[in-house]
């Protein structure tokens, strides 16, 4: 079900950047790769902003009451995005992390900000990277699933950068407004 709703987001984001695309007579053509990327550039965007938006101070806080308790910290969650990044376009490009990632969770040694700042920004390179390889020929072809024992294809793959990183982004914004921080998406 997971893929099925993955591929038709994918399909719905080509299709929306071909109907732009034809709405501009003089426009070159783009490429899968190149609407792919667009789609997580938009949310790299909003993610990096709400990143660099958070104090150092403040990398720390997770709410704790309620249905809170025991939920990822502010960099806990910049972390995992990155570390997953990085496994997605790990298995887009059909090979082993560049760097390390420990899980899902990001490295434990990368603590202050800059350096949490610097890990999620090289990992939206590496995404690019491997999203930059996709076009109409490989975009289907089975690849491996990195979460579990199954398959999955690059499109996908894709897709799952930008749906995942909103998924948090959506839960950092929260975490921004409980410290009086209006996300820089929303200013």
């Amino acid at each position: 079900m997971k893929q099925l709703l993955s591929v038709v987001v994918c399909a719905l984001l080509l299709s929306v950047a071909a109907t732009a695309q034809a709405a501009k007579p003089n426009a070159e053509p783009r490429t899968m790769a190149q609407v792919l990327n667009s789609s997580a550039s938009g949310m790299e965007h909003e993610f990096v902003s709400a990143a660099e938006a958070m104090p150092e101070d403040k990398y720390g806080f997770a709410p704790t009451s309620g249905e809170f308790k025991g939920v990822r910290t502010f960099a806990q969650q910049v972390k995992h995005v990155a570390a997953v990044n990085y496994i997605l376009g790990a298995s887009i490009l059909q090979e082993k992390p560049p760097v390390e990632i420990s899980g899902e969770s990001g490295p434990e040694a990368i603590t202050a900000k800059a350096d949490i700042v610097k890990y999620l920004k090289a990992s939206f390179e590496y995404a690019h990277k491997a999203i930059g390889t996709i076009n109409e020929k490989n975009c289907l072809e089975p690849v491996k699933w990195p979460f579990g024992d199954r398959s999955s294809t690059r499109l996908e793959l894709a897709g799952v950068v930008t749906a995942h990183g909103f998924d948090h982004y959506g839960q950092m914004a929260v975490y921004l407004r409980s410290n009086g921080i209006v996300p820089p998406a929303s200013r």
